[in-house]
């Protein structure tokens, strides 16, 4: 066999949905030098070239590109405590589970977990710093809510962090208290950064090898393509680190989104870093303007339910807005924007009407969540080219805060994603894992079935006339997400696009809708080469 012939490979009998507008379905496809030659019917394949691979008939789809992700966090969150169900119910098993790390870890290094809800916790509150202390008082411990935004500490890493009853709140953040001004250990927004800053660092080195371990675990879910939405320059530079990532085996095309308070103080945006033709690149800048729903920081424009003077927080400006698309237009990459409630969405379509796009490969806008965006808001933003990158496994896996915080019928008008679609905008879907109240938050399968069928986990509705079709709904982990990344030549399967597939165990096409999030990648292809098969 000749070099030429190797490079070759002809893939036949399978069922391949290509998220390709022009040519959706097909059965055999030809991949050369990691690229597709040719795609269509195998009734049309003139001859076998190369190696034949026979996919046996199983469901193909495009590789999942996950437009917003925090894969740093999640690699690390293999080590901390789970707070979610099944492992912890209740503030009291949370504190088992504390007491139990310190039985079995000789450390005096902080404790964290993720994750916790308190909307599924026995209590109905979320837990402070008080319970904290019950589990240890001379260990410091930081436990993650499940959306990020707000973490509870104990008393010494109060202590730790020199925060006390006269620490006033920092700008974009709040500091809860007791009636007698105390600090309860729970922090929200830009307060956490008062305990993260004191936090030890993990290396370069080990948080490359961390990436590279994540690397076949999000293969297993069918994830060829990654982002990060929290990217930092310091205190350690993460394209550094996700290139180290790569020679130690991280295998994903992965963007990189650094955070504006960093850029601000170290541009870093050279030709080098930016160009989307290599396998780590940097593609946008990121803000906040709002919190989380479910944590009641979401910037709202109707107060959270039984919390009626309580319209979220602000974390952003027009002014920095402004300023961070200034440099996002003179480096040609994405302004993204955090913007969950109605208010913070309004500031951004505000601040930038009238404002021309300035990339033309892609949307020059993004906001990220968009959970509750006006029709006029979203009519807008058709009109203005800009894209939402949206999450339907959070409703799904955290019903019992929306539920809570903005009741039944106001949940069902959150990520009006049928309206949406149906207004023009570009939607691609993302997992935010691990920022969700699930034991697999990246898992596309589940952000799919919540997504057509507009069920929660527990059977809530969420909203029927929400609802798309599945091939609408793998469209937006494929195509859309090509659209909205930026990723050259990747997210359909058609002629001179790299040969990023996935082939399935079921069929999503055939099977019952609320069975969807049982199904398991059998096989994962970058460039045409098998990088994951399972078992």
């Amino acid at each position: 066999m000749t070099n030429c012939q190797q490079s070759v490979k002809t893939f036949i009998n399978g069922k391949i949905f290509t998220s390709n507008p022009k040519q959706p379905y097909a059965s055999a496809m030809k991949v050369r030098d990691g690229r597709i030659d040719w795609i269509g019917e195998q009734i049309d394949l003139d001859y076998i070239e190369g190696k034949c691979v026979d996919l046996k008939g199983n469901r193909v789809l495009p590789g999942f590109i996950d437009a917003h992700l925090h894969p740093l966090w999640l690699a690390n969150a293999a080590s901390q405590i789970a707070c979610t169900p099944p492992l912890v119910h209740s503030i009291t098993d949370l504190i088992t589970q504390i007491r139990n790390l310190c039985q079995s870890s000789e450390t005096n290094d902080w404790i964290e977990g993720w994750g916790y809800d308190e909307g599924k916790l026995l209590e109905g509150r979320a837990p402070t710093r008080w319970d904290l202390d019950q589990a240890t008082a001379d260990i410091p411990i930081l436990i993650s809510r499940t959306c990020t935004h707000i973490a509870v500490v104990n008393s010494k890493a109060l202590e730790l962090a020199g925060i006390t009853k006269d620490t006033p709140n920092p700008q974009g953040g709040e500091i809860d208290r007791d009636s007698n001004g105390e600090p309860t250990g729970i922090l929200r927004e830009n307060a956490k950064e008062l305990v993260h800053r004191i936090m030890p660092v993990k290396s370069l080195e080990e948080n490359a090898a961390s990436l590279a371990e994540l690397s076949t675990f999000l293969l297993s879910h069918g994830i060829t393509a990654i982002t990060d939405l929290s990217s930092r320059t310091e205190p350690i530079d993460y394209f550094d680190m996700y290139n180290k990532a790569v020679q130690k085996g991280l295998k994903q095309r992965t963007i990189l989104y650094y955070l504006w308070e960093d850029l601000k103080e170290q541009p870093i945006l050279s030709q080098d870093r930016i160009n989307n033709q290599n396998q780590v690149h940097i593609g946008g800048i990121k803000l906040f303007s709002d919190g989380s729903v479910s944590g009641k920081t979401a910037w709202v424009h109707t107060p959270f339910l039984g919390d009626e003077e309580n319209y979220g927080i602000q974390t952003t400006s027009r002014e920095e807005l402004l300023a961070a698309a200034k440099a996002a237009e003179q480096n040609q990459i994405q302004l993204v924007v955090h913007a969950m409630g109605g208010q913070a969405i309004d500031l951004i379509i505000d601040t930038f009407d009238g404002k021309k796009s300035w990339l033309t490969d892609g949307p020059s806008i993004r906001i990220e969540h968009a959970a509750m965006p006006s029709y006029q808001a979203t009519q807008c933003a058709a009109e203005m080219g800009i894209a939402f990158v949206t999450q339907p496994i959070f409703m799904f896996a955290e019903i019992e805060s929306y539920h809570n915080n903005l009741g039944v019928e106001r949940t069902k008008q959150t990520y009006p994603i049928q309206s949406m679609l149906q207004t023009g905008v570009k939607v691609a879907f993302s997992s935010d894992a691990p920022a969700t109240a699930w034991a697999d938050p990246a898992n596309p399968f589940v952000g799919i079935k919540s997504a057509v069928t507009r069920l929660a986990y527990n059977g809530a509705d969420t909203g029927q006339d929400q609802r798309i079709d599945v091939a609408t709904a793998i469209m937006r982990y494929t195509n859309a997400a090509q659209e909205i990344t930026r990723i050259p030549d990747v997210g359909q399967l058609a002629v001179d696009y790299h040969a990023d597939f996935i082939v399935l165990d079921q069929d999503l096409f055939e099977m019952d809708l609320d069975e969807i999030d049982s199904v398991q990648v059998k096989e994962s292809y970058l460039d045409g080469q098998l990088v994951f098969a399972r078992g």
